[in-house]
């Protein structure tokens, strides 16, 4: 086959970290043309001209054509223009999805199909948002990887947490920064926001903007619009130091009023991050540019930027990681000081300075270790030989570094065992990339990368349950032995901690009072959990351990219409009914009058999975999710599973709400579905912005059904695996917990319902069915954490054969018996009962029935209404008993309003029963539906 001659052309791609040869070949003519529709993708905005006639390389001026010859024949190939904010930001997006993708496909396949991590341990994320500053040593702030703000403050009885939330419009937090007693907060979108109190006196947040007095600095009108990436208080506690995110330093003098310099940057380098602000020397700021480099800014030398390089022999291409360093004082002598930094291989180095003269020094990191963050720690200087840094791993450990003192040996071999492990909390791992804090000797507070917090202390000194010590003159031993204790964080993390509270008591938010005795001489102060504890309520799981080899979990017949056959839309006006044929109806209360609307589409539907913001979303026969809505031109199908990384679904969220009360709408709203291969699928649904995401499955089992989306604890969906153990997913972090559970308790794969009688409290339980047919309750609890209690059946020789129903009141559950009958759960002065609400029957029962009823008086209850009972008997005579069955089908039953909740009966007929007070629930009618045969009467049209 004959070729085109050679095309020879090199497009030379300059960025600030990498270069980029693309280098064409020769072509077939078949390749040619299966690449001839391909289009440039711009991914920059810096290109270079090679001139052969000056034999030198020259930046090119956009727009910029870009020209294909063949044969003296040219044709245009594309352009070059300038990027704009919006390109920019599409290819962010599409290099997070590459990162996610990347994630996924980290794992091998070995011959047998199972995924195997290529390391011994996985490496973590690199979370964004986290950071924890000191106040005082009664007040830490944080910022969580959800974007939040909150406070961890001693109020002299106990730690509590104050919420200190941007605006929603502001964004999410990535930092907190406090100087000169003013608490300014960073946004994502690199805008700063003061605390200020407001005319009522309440704390509010200001945005604070920063601009450049245009005598000082010429550069004043951008640098005010610039975005800040991050930024470092000063060693004095008076000064900020930011790096913007076009790679300037700014410099933040005073608050009030405000005072702004804008110092530039390195020459031909920038600022990617501050590793010092004036801890060696006053008013010398250390930093390291993107590609590695040590520069030091002196605003009273000349020049002001001076680089730091690296001596021969020291090491080959050390590159510098851009982040925050930390300086030590008195290594080599009274007037030495160190600034350690880390590499971007993960090693520490040192930049020494004694008597006057500079120096690097390597310390390495322990064996096989990448090291990303250093903590520093201040002890007594006067009665300590050596001193420590503390440094956190990609693998989420933790080990400390010991230094000696006036040794002048500045090897890692100085002392016998330098490195030690202090490893991490059980079932927990230290963040990547994140310093930790210390509150005081013996005590240092870090971020855990499950969002929670982790303290690392001395035995006796620290813990949750401890408050800041007095003055601690204890000389520590190099063997001290540390302990690990977790800190619970707010539900915003996806956590149990409950926020301060205003009235009097040991949680109120400025001063706690210990609760007395009341007048049963019973103490009602909740006693917190000690993080020593011996059981583990979370049991992290780890995905180097997930292979697909697991079996599959085969669902049984008709799952999908056993648990999803009824959805409410509106409560008390709206609710869809799935056929077994496949047909949506829609019953609906319009115009006075109750009718069916049947929604037509061109594949049968098999279940109703959720609704959100008034549109249905529905499950057909191949397992695609369909959102029914409402547009201007009426309803229509939108098919989500046309979507990307969409995957075939069997199961949703259980429900969608709690009845009467208005769910909190977000910018990360999204609905959860089960996949038929196991998996737990995300689907973002805020501001319509659709958007599939595949949260895998825990690592030991699949995910057979969802118990609870989000209602019991925010951003957390609870899970049974197909192995029926209890897990759950954190929205924040991606991260899969198993929760403890007894070898012996076995759940059921059906899904579950959660009760929490107050936002405002934390405290709340799931419960769900047990493999045996038995009522689960697993509840939590400030004081005792996690625990699981055994509710049992009805009746003896009856089973519960569906999943429970919501809660009503907080303290009332419907269960459908083996017997066809309703049992209702419901807790009467701190005594759980149960009450056989049996079905809506016609007259006297059979005999049968009779017997049955019989044997259990003490849940004997009348569930009839008269009314409803009289209008039975007059309809009787229509009945085509035959075909009526008025026992309870083992449908999951769903709510219809505050009061009232709908079941369906064995002959497809549906009942509704409806609360007259208290626990008295009667039965209040039935519904003639399109597929009964047993009442033929209803009303019924077409949507349109």
């Amino acid at each position: 086959m004959a070729l085109f001659p050679a095309i020879g052309f090199i497009w030379i791609v300059f960025t600030v970290n990498w270069v980029l040869v693309l280098v064409s070949a020769s072509w077939c003519p078949h390749e040619y043309l299966r690449h001839s529709t391909r289009k440039f993708e711009q991914k920059v905005d810096r290109f270079w001209e090679f001139h052969e006639q000056s034999n030198t390389w020259v930046e090119v001026k956009l727009p910029y054509d870009l020209v294909s010859c063949v044969n003296d024949n040219c044709t245009k190939v594309g352009s070059i223009h300038q990027m704009t904010k919006d390109k920019e930001e599409q290819l962010l997006d599409r290099k997070r999805d590459d990162i996610d993708t990347n994630q996924n496909e980290s794992f091998k396949k070995d011959g047998a199909g199972e995924r195997i991590d290529e390391g011994i341990e996985t490496v973590l994320p690199q979370r964004k948002r986290v950071s924890l500053t000191r106040m005082s040593e009664t007040s830490i702030w944080v910022t969580g990887e959800s974007g939040s703000i909150y406070e961890r403050f001693w109020n002299g009885v106990q730690w509590v947490i104050a919420p200190h939330d941007l605006p929603i419009w502001a964004g999410h937090a990535i930092h907190v920064f406090i100087v000169n007693q003013t608490i300014l907060a960073l946004s994502e979108a690199g805008i700063l926001y003061q605390l200020q109190l407001s005319e009522n006196v309440q704390p509010i947040w200001v945005e604070f903007t920063p601009t450049v007095d245009p005598k000082t600095n010429k550069e004043s009108e951008q640098s005010s619009a610039m975005p800040i990436k991050s930024g470092v208080v000063s060693n004095d506690g008076v000064r900020i130091y930011f790096c913007t995110h076009d790679g300037s330093l700014i410099e933040l003098s005073e608050v009030a009023p405000p005072r702004w310099a804008n110092h530039g940057r390195p020459p031909g380098a920038n600022v990617a991050a501050i590793a010092d602000a004036a801890s060696i020397r006053p008013e010398i700021v250390y930093t390291i540019s993107s590609i590695g480099e040590l520069y030091e800014y002196d605003r009273s030398s000349k020049p002001s930027w001076k680089k730091h390089i690296w001596t021969e022999g020291t090491t080959k291409g050390a590159s510098l990681a851009p982040s925050r360093g930390c300086t030590l004082h008195g290594l080599s002598g009274d007037h030495s000081a160190s600034l350690f930094l880390l590499t971007k291989d993960g090693k520490l180095v040192e930049r020494r300075l004694h008597q006057r003269k500079w120096k690097w020094i390597i310390h390495g990191s322990p064996e096989d270790q990448h090291l990303t963050s250093i903590t520093p720690v201040v002890y007594d200087e006067s009665k300590e030989k050596f001193m420590s840094l503390f440094l956190t791993t990609s693998l989420g450990s933790l080990f400390e570094y010991r230094l000696p003192k006036h040794t002048g040996i500045s090897q890692e071999t100085a002392i016998p065992e330098a490195w030690s492990s202090h490893m991490h909390p059980p079932d927990a791992k230290a963040a990547r990339g994140f310093p930790g804090l210390q509150l005081q000797v013996g005590r240092l507070l870090f971020p855990l990368d499950d969002g929670r917090l982790a303290e690392l202390h001395l035995p006796g000194l620290g813990g949750e349950d401890k408050g800041p010590n007095q003055l601690i003159n204890v000389r520590r031993k190099a063997s001290a032995k540390y302990m690990w204790s977790v800190i619970e964080t707010p539900e915003t993390e996806g956590w149990n901690a409950e926020y301060c509270k205003e009235e009097r008591g040991p949680m109120n938010c400025i001063s706690g009072v210990k609760d007395e005795p009341n007048d049963s001489g019973s103490r009602p102060m909740i006693r917190r959990r000690k993080g020593s504890q011996v059981k583990q309520d979370y049991l992290l799981t780890e995905p180097s351990k997930q292979v697909d080899s697991l079996e599959e979990y085969n669902y049984p017949d008709k799952w999908i219409s056993t648990n999803f056959h009824l959805r409410m839309m509106h409560g008390g006006r709206s609710f869809f009914l799935i056929t077994d044929d496949g047909m949506t109806f829609e019953y609906l209360y319009t115009e006075n009058v109750w009718l069916w609307l049947r929604h037509d589409h061109s594949t049968p539907m098999k279940g109703a999975l959720g609704t959100y913001n008034g549109s249905l979303f529905l499950v057909d026969k191949y397992g695609s999710v369909f959102m029914r809505e409402r547009s201007v031109d009426g309803l229509e199908w939108v098919n989500c599973s046309a979507m990307k990384k969409a995957r075939q679904v069997i199961g949703g969220p259980p429900w969608d709400g709690i009845p009467g009360k208005a769910m909190k709408v977000t910018a990360e709203d999204a609905l959860f579905f089960v996949s038929k291969n196991g998996r737990l699928m995300q689907f973002t649904v805020a501001l319509r912005k659709f958007k599939w995401k595949d949260c895998q499955n825990p690592p030991n089992a699949k995910v057979a059904s969802i118990v609870d989306q989000e209602l019991f604890r925010e951003n957390v969906v609870f899970i049974i695996g197909s192995n029926g153990r209890l897990y759950q997913y954190n929205k924040i972090t991606g991260l899969w917990h198993e929760h403890y559970q007894s070898q012996h308790l076995v759940l059921s794969r059906l899904p579950g319902t959660a009760v929490r009688p107050s936002s405002m409290s934390s405290t709340g339980s799931l419960f769900m069915l047990s493999e045996d047919g038995g009522l689960v309750e697993y509840q939590w609890n400030t004081g005792e954490g996690w625990n699981w209690i055994e509710h049992g059946t009805p009746n003896k020789g009856v089973i519960l054969t569906t999943s429970p129903s919501p809660f009503f009141e907080r303290n009332q559950l419907f269960l459908i018996g083996s017997d066809g009958k309703v049992y209702m759960r419901y807790m009467d002065q701190f005594t759980w009962k149960w009450k056989n609400c049996g079905f809506p029957h016609v007259g006297k029962l059979d005999l049968e029935d009779q017997e049955q009823e019989g044997e259990n008086n003490e849940n004997d209850e009348v569930c009839m209404d008269k009314d409803f009972a009289a209008s039975l008997e007059k309809d009787a005579q229509n009945f085509d008993h035959e075909n009526c069955n008025p026992k309870v089908a083992s449908t999951r039953p769903i709510p219809f309003s505050e009061d009232s909740v709908i079941f369906e009966l064995r002959d497809g007929r549906l009942a509704e029963m409806r609360r007259i007070k208290d626990t008295d629930w009667v039965w209040s009618r039935t519904i003639g539906t399109p597929t009964s045969m047993c009442l033929a009467n209803y009303w019924t049209a077409v949507a349109s």
